[in-house]
């Protein structure tokens, strides 16, 4: 399987009508100018000149803002700018972010013309009074519509959803997954709601309007989503917002978060605790009281097993009194793991037994 690759390019609120309440895009990306076609040539120059690996699949990706709500014209420039690599066979395709009720056939016809192949569309809720409460200004029927035209000009379809909205609750945030799933998005982004400085949200904040999930509450949240996106078959791409060096803990100098549910590590957090259970099933279904068990994984999910300074080896200490020893095995899938007992209490007993003879 080919590396792959995403050369990211940010237009932070280029095409954006209105600011939705806990919304700062320019803050967000890190990013507080414009983009134009010679930004984009000299990114995707840069990254190329770093990439490792030559034979891999390479994606230009238009993030932030409303990318079709751009003035046409300068789309225009900015996929050109682009789709020339691309005739030189060195990026594959092109990936956007827009807003659902700024998709429709004679925009996905021009899009297709420069090879994008990718769309995201930032759906954040399907809750009509939420989107209306947090100014989004589309409804769930938009997202509809625009789902089903770009898997019907078949292009791949991303869904951003966003949980601890104003007035969602967590049954609205499980009913969001639920109706994201029946339009069949080939990948999903969560984004655990923060606080970030100069939105509306903040305001409401500090007025005691709004009340941010902690931590606990969002890994929970979205650990139940990616159960159900994961029975599904649909890849979550990206839990939490990208870490920068504006988008960091409350407490760092600097930092545009006010308050929420951020972690350095939070997708680690949450893939952490899924791995827990599924330790913790398993360790259930043995008829036998266990001492110690060995884990087998495969390397790249080490950490998430162990957990977040080990927080998983020591949860299971402290609730099971089972000490954990985990195995790397590069021959396993990325998701798969085993758990063998290795040692039971009746096996530690006797060798207690046995050292004080």
């Amino acid at each position: 399987m080919k590396k792959q690759y995403i050369i990211p390019i940010f237009v932070p609120h280029l095409g954006c009508p209105n600011d939705c309440i806990f919304c700062n895009q320019r803050k967000i990306s890190g990013q507080m100018k414009n983009v134009t076609e010679n930004d984009v040539r000299d990114t995707i120059e840069f990254y190329l000149s770093n990439f490792k690996e030559k034979d891999a699949h390479i994606e230009v990706a238009f993030y932030g803002g409303s990318f079709t709500g751009i003035d046409v014209e300068l789309q225009d420039k900015l996929l050109q700018a682009a789709y020339d690599y691309i005739k030189e066979k060195k990026v594959h395709s092109i990936r956007i972010s827009t807003r659902p009720d700024y998709i429709d056939k004679a925009t996905l016809k021009r899009l297709k013309k420069y090879k994008v192949k990718t769309i995201e569309l930032g759906v954040q809720s399907t809750n009509d009074f939420v989107l209306d409460r947090c100014k989004r200004g589309h409804t769930f029927e938009d997202v509809v519509k625009a789902s089903k035209l770009i898997k019907r000009f078949r292009m791949k379809l991303g869904h951003q959803m966003m949980i601890g909205l104003p007035e969602s609750t967590e049954l609205d945030d499980l009913q969001t997954a639920k109706d994201l799933i029946k339009l069949k998005p080939d990948m999903v982004r969560i984004y655990p709601v923060l606080v970030i400085k100069g939105t509306q949200l903040e305001k409401e904040y500090n007025e005691n309007q709004y009340d941010p999930l902690t931590v606990e509450q969002a890994v929970e949240r979205c650990k139940e989503l990616c159960y159900m996106f994961g029975k599904k078959k649909i890849d979550v791409i990206r839990i939490g917002l990208q870490n920068t060096d504006t988008i960091c803990s409350p407490t760092n100098q600097g930092s545009e978060v006010v308050a929420g549910p951020y972690h350095e590590t939070f997708r680690q957090l949450v893939e952490s605790s899924i791995y827990y259970d599924t330790i913790v099933s398993k360790i259930k279904k043995i008829n036998t009281r266990v001492k110690e068990v060995t884990v087998i994984v495969n390397p790249q999910n080490v950490n998430n097993v162990v957990g977040y300074k080990k927080s998983n080896i020591q949860r299971l200490k402290e609730m099971y009194d089972v000490d954990v020893v985990v195995k790397q095995d590069i021959k396993y899938p990325a998701q798969k793991i085993d758990v063998k007992v290795t040692k039971r209490f009746r096996d530690f007993i006797d060798e207690d037994e046995t050292a004080k003879k």
